[in-house]
């Protein structure tokens, strides 16, 4: 969904009665259209089908109107919750998107441990294989195993 629609319907609602705190999914769309675009145009992409300039002009005008939408859902709600209701939703989100780039950098972490130990555990059982291997083939030379 694009911005532009995702805060089409945030104002719907508002005009048919709907109080924001009634319409999360609304404003949690928009967000996310808003995110998506801002995202997109920070992401590089490679098209076979498209100049570069044009791609830079198509993220860049995505990601003004998510700008603009934004802009408009900011007066919608400062008009009627006021500027300190907007100011705490920011700071919410803000605090969201931290916690949420710290768990995937957590996780990654996460990964990367059980990467190592993995490998060490291979390592570990090859050089046993390899001990256990070379003194059978030892013990088989001087003749005290028969195969």
């Amino acid at each position: 969904m694009d911005p532009i629609s995702a805060l089409a319907m945030v104002k719907g609602g508002i005009t048919a009665g709907k109080q924001l705190y009634s319409m999360t999914k609304e404003i949690t769309a928009f967000f996310d259209a808003v995110d998506g675009a801002n995202h997109k145009h920070q992401k590089k992409k490679t098209s076979i089908f498209a100049s570069a300039n044009e791609e830079a002009l198509n993220t860049f005008l995505d990601k003004q109107k998510a700008a603009d939408a934004e802009e408009q859902l900011r007066e919608l709600i400062t008009n009627t919750r006021g500027l300190s209701a907007y100011k705490q939703l920011q700071s919410i989100r803000r605090e969201i998107r931290m916690e949420r780039k710290e768990d995937q950098r957590l996780a990654l972490i996460r990964a990367e441990e059980i990467k190592e130990n993995i490998l060490s555990g291979l390592l570990i059982l090859g050089f046993l294989l390899i001990c256990l291997g070379s003194g059978g083939a030892y013990l088989w030379h001087l003749g005290m195993i028969k195969f």
